[in-house]
């Protein structure tokens, strides 16, 4: 096994010790270092609202006490001895998922994000709120040099989980696509659409928003409550991405696509969607739905944020003021997504 001589016995971090409590510095033993682990000092973790869905166990699948954080950057530290292509001191970051099983059908054609068995960061484990954090050594995704790790931690969550989607279904420059709510996943949506050549729609309940969602990377922006300007543009999209956690008019957004349009899901609507078939038979449409990308994916997506200089809107807070931060989250007030400064 490869280390180095900052090898500790245990982990330190911020954890909630039951359903929605304040958290606690934590310290726990993680165990030996798996032969195909890395282990990572963690620089920064962003919060996600799933991390905030994981504290309060809104899922029924926490377990305390619980450590949350799946948005890190930093560098290796330890290598287990069969890991591969990375190097101590080397920056990465980890996300929303830290292991797959590596010889299934979907970790074999590269979808590991895929593997039945894939392993969250975060559920029944301790996550990157925290001094060290271990995952296979494949989910460990370098950061390109050109990108500012102060800022990159959300990339590997929100960022992996709108831009696997172009990707995988050929978004082409010349679509015309729409991004449905402008938050931590919509305003990278919007970014990574305008940089990747596309006619870019915002879709949103507040126009308030109207000028932050051009800024972002929007052409059009369209109030989803505004019956009128929804029937305005109808058969105009090729893609409609939702980013939204809302019940909304699935219907009326399905009106808005051409012919062999597609609507796909990333945002964790609470509702069942209630949509009659003869909203899609009669020109093909299409519904679908995806989770975070593969770690080759996320390689391409950092590439691409690299080429282009695509970062998260970020408001930053010491490790130390988590509950603080956390707070900021959960009234609404985060534009867009909080980064956690792990050495203050």
């Amino acid at each position: 096994m490869s280390s180095s001589a900052s090898d500790v016995d245990t982990f330190t971090g911020w954890a909630a010790k039951a359903p929605g409590a304040p958290l606690e510095q934590f310290s726990y033993d993680p165990g030996p270092l798996g032969a195909e682990e890395v282990e990572v000092a963690v620089e920064y973790c962003g919060i996600c609202h799933s991390d905030q869905s994981m504290i309060d166990n809104e899922w029924g699948n926490a377990r305390y006490p619980f450590i949350p954080g799946h948005e890190v950057v930093g560098t290796i530290v330890r290598l287990g001895e069969q890991a591969r292509g990375l190097k101590l001191g080397q920056r990465v970051g980890i996300g929303w998922y830290k292991g797959s099983c590596m010889h299934c059908g979907s970790c074999m054609e590269g979808s590991h994000n895929l593997c039945r068995t894939v392993k969250p960061t975060i559920v029944g484990s301790n996550g990157g709120f925290a001094d060290r954090l271990r995952s296979h050594w494949a989910w460990a995704v370098p950061l390109p040099e050109g990108l500012d790790p102060a800022l990159a931690g959300p990339l590997f969550c929100a960022g992996s989980t709108v831009f696997s989607p172009l990707l995988e279904f050929g978004v082409k420059p010349t679509d015309h696509v729409g991004v449905v709510g402008i938050g931590g996943l919509g305003h990278l949506a919007l970014r990574f659409l305008n940089a990747w050549g596309c006619d870019v729609t915002a879709f949103t309940s507040s126009l308030n928003k109207q000028e932050e969602a051009k800024r972002l990377g929007a052409h059009k922006v369209v109030a989803s409550t505004d019956s009128a300007a929804m029937k305005a543009i109808a058969g105009s999209l090729d893609f409609l991405l939702v980013t939204a956690s809302a019940d909304l008019d699935w219907n009326a957004l399905l009106g808005t696509l051409k012919g062999k349009g597609r609507l796909h899901f990333v945002g964790i609507v609470p509702s069942a969607i209630p949509v009659h078939v003869f909203s899609l038979i009669p020109q093909q449409k299409t519904m679908s739905g995806s989770p975070v990308g593969s770690p080759a994916s996320m390689a391409s997506m950092l590439e691409f944020c690299a080429r282009h200089q695509i970062v998260p809107q970020v408001e930053h807070f010491p490790m130390s003021q988590v509950n603080e931060a956390i707070d900021h989250l959960r009234t609404g007030k985060a534009r867009y997504r909080v980064v956690l400064d792990a050495s203050k």
